[in-house]
């Protein structure tokens, strides 16, 4: 193949890739913009809520052991998830028994050692409105469970189940609280879902946004080589210093 042809075909086959490639190029490069612009505390919407006050040791008069031996059932607790936590003003025992899909968990007072029930709608309004710095009224209340996730994309990988309670706020915040542990888990706002998007881009996992090891993503990148590899091609190919070194070899 003479040089000319060469370069011709190099030239188109580096035009078409960029064309395909540039976009994602495009979209990979707006997210780390938006990523290294933004406070991460500001985008987890820690500076619109108090942070979670440690429950004073003082108060928890039963002792852990017998407050997970009394609940078991003939299950073993896991103890990675114990917590002492506090729950609507009072101490509680947060104690997981049994490990994935079958797991359940309660909340245990404290001081009389009986199981609580979940957090109910009303219970739940309470929390998540003590945790904001500033009053706002509550728009909507929905129960979100394993089986209704649709929309709260936003909160996955948390315990389940949850309220999301969302307020009347410039930033449509939603606060989710465990409805096993009366914790408020996350916070989302506006500026969080948008960076959830660019996230999800970034990623290319368009349904569980975190996987960077999904194929769509490994395919990309290597076109992203190919395409620079291509270019860096081109240049020699069409560089008169090249093809007159090139020339001055074959003489």
């Amino acid at each position: 193949m003479k040089l000319k042809g060469r370069s011709y075909y190099i030239r188109k086959a580096h035009r078409y890739l960029g064309i395909f490639i540039g976009i994602q190029f495009m979209l990979w490069t707006i997210g780390g913009l938006y990523f290294s612009w933004t406070v991460l505390d500001e985008i987890h919407g820690d500076h619109l809520r108090h942070e979670t006050a440690m429950p004073d040791v003082a108060m928890f008069h039963i002792p852990p052991h017998e407050a997970i031996a009394s609940h078991a059932n003939g299950e073993t607790a896991d103890l990675t998830k114990f917590r002492m936590i506090s729950v609507m003003g009072e101490p509680h025992y947060s104690v997981t028994y049994g490990k994935g899909g079958t797991a359940r968990s309660i909340m245990v007072n404290a001081s009389t050692g009986q199981a609580r029930a979940a957090i109910t709608e009303d219970e739940a309004k309470r929390i998540a409105a003590g945790t904001m710095h500033e009053p706002a009224d509550v728009e909507s209340v929905e129960l979100v469970t394993t089986e209704k996730m649709s929309g709260h994309h936003e909160y996955r990988e948390k315990p389940l189940p949850a309220w999301a309670i969302t307020f009347k706020h410039p930033e449509s915040v939603t606060a989710y609280v465990g409805a096993n542990d009366g914790q408020v888990h996350a916070v989302r706002t506006n500026s969080w879902r948008a960076f959830d998007f660019l996230w999800m881009l970034h990623t290319m996992d368009y349904s569980g946004r975190d996987n960077f090891n999904n194929y769509l993503i490994r395919g990309f990148s290597v076109l992203g080589i190919l395409t620079v590899m291509s270019g860096f091609l081109l240049f020699f190919v069409s560089s008169k210093t090249m093809r007159r070194i090139f020339k001055q070899r074959s003489n």
